[in-house]
């Protein structure tokens, strides 16, 4: 009966979503023609400003950009006097399609039973029909690395593309990082910590050592499997746990280790490099204090969020504000990013927020695009508007970090993209509303 119970409620909260699901909200057709945008100013991001350019892009590839662009017969011109276009802005740090209504259990995927379970990918778990998407790709995100949690060794991570109808259409790069929780290296005394010391370091000691084993299995695992190439060798019975970590092994794709305090930070590089993994911190809280440590070392952090308060009581109010512009002058590499998936679409903001404390404002904007896209191995794709490159771009009235600035019109890979969403679809309902009673015009 609670289950059924469960199921009652988890109806009640989703259904009202379902008058959104408009015929404009299906994904975008496959670029068929060639589209120029032409007259507008095109932020490059990665070279300089083109102040009245045209950007023309065919088959989903960028072809052109310039001031005196050459348009194909049958080329579909759209003027975009007055207005940018940018580059679709890249969300580094993700849960988006894996939940999507915290409180509703069912609605969970982002987390499976065990410790280590580097098997799990994400881009299979991600619901395509996740009513989270279309609200955020409204606000010019246009990619995003969803990512699992819970464990010691969560799955693997993938770069989606909020577009598409099923989760292979969707996926940009997979895996794209193996997502590793560092566990805490100082004993917490706060109040809603009921276990003890002794416990605290036992289940320290426990997650180091699993997290040891696994990666040890993992690459006796990998020899096993290489050396099946070569005679009188038997063959080694296919693990996928183990057969999903080869990639980290041979430092083709990075391991995403959440460490947010310098113990931690100091003891995952030290791991990595003991193990030879090409590492990216996730989070990186104190990542500032140790910001030479990580230039020495080329780890970089994906900074995430912005906004959030500080952890300790003696911590300046905009300690948080101020760790993108301490790692841009320490020269270590970063992005930004919004940490979850209801917070998507405020990833823009997070990034003014940064830029508002001190990080050059040019550096606000690539740590939301070109910055993300680099770290996570997408940076010849999208990120930045070059030829050659996916045509995933936004074009909007405005600084795209401001607040104020609305988004116009969207591509990805040459899609023409809906901006509606259930924000857009009560917006439209609840001005008819007071249309009726006299109170707006």
């Amino acid at each position: 009966m609670k289950t059924l119970n469960n199921i009652f409620v988890l109806f009640a909260l989703i259904l009202p979503s379902f008058g959104a699901l408009v015929a404009s909200e299906i994904p975008g057709k496959p670029q068929d023609h060639p589209i120029a945008l032409v007259g507008g100013t095109v932020h490059t991001v990665s070279g300089a400003v083109v102040e009245s350019g045209t950007i023309l892009f065919e088959k989903g590839k960028i072809t052109s950009i310039g001031t005196d662009v050459t348009l194909p017969q049958g080329t579909e011109s759209i003027d975009m006097t007055g207005k940018h276009v940018y580059p679709g802005m890249v969300d580094a740090r993700s849960e988006i399609g894996l939940v999507e209504i915290d409180a509703a259990r069912a609605t969970r995927d982002v987390s499976e039973v065990g410790t280590i379970n580097p098997n799990i990918r994400a881009e299979v778990a991600m619901n395509p029909e996740s009513e989270i998407i279309p609200v955020t790709r409204a606000n010019g995100i246009t990619t995003a690395l969803t990512m699992p949690s819970g464990g010691t060794i969560s799955g693997t991570a993938a770069a989606i593309m909020l577009d598409g109808w099923t989760w292979e259409e969707m996926t940009l790069k997979a895996p794209a990082g193996l997502v590793v929780n560092w566990p805490s290296m100082t004993i917490t005394k706060a109040w809603w910590e009921r276990r003890t010391e002794d416990e605290q370091k036992k289940a320290r000691d426990k997650a180091l050592d699993e997290l040891r084993d696994a990666f040890r299995d993992a690459r006796a695992y990998m020899k096993a499997k290489q050396a099946e190439l070569q005679k009188n060798i038997p063959y080694h019975k296919t693990d996928l746990r183990w057969e999903a970590m080869i990639p980290m092994l041979e430092g083709k794709v990075p391991v995403l280790v959440n460490a947010e305090e310098i113990q931690q930070i100091e003891a995952a590089i030290a791991w990595a490099e003991q193990e030879g993994l090409k590492l990216v911190i996730l989070g990186g809280y104190d990542s500032w204090r140790v910001a030479d440590l990580l230039k020495a070392k080329d780890v970089s952090v994906i900074v995430n969020p912005i906004h959030r308060t500080p952890w300790r009581r003696w911590e300046p109010y905009d300690v948080q504000f101020t760790i993108p512009k301490k790692l841009h002058d320490a020269g270590v590499r970063f992005c930004i990013a919004s940490g979850g998936a209801s917070n998507e679409r405020n990833l823009p903001y997070q990034a003014a927020t940064a830029a508002s404390y001190g990080l050059p404002k040019d550096e606000a904007l690539k740590a939301v695009t070109l910055y993300p896209a680099q770290i996570l191995g997408v940076g010849d794709r999208v990120g930045s508007l070059e030829v050659g490159k996916d045509a995933t771009l936004i074009v909007t009235n405005g600084d795209p970090l401001e607040i104020t600035t609305n988004v116009l019109m969207e591509f990805i890979q040459g899609k023409t993209i809906s901006l509606q969403s259930r924000h857009t679809h009560f917006y439209e309902k609840y001005q008819e509303k007071y249309r009726r009673i006299g109170s707006v015009k």
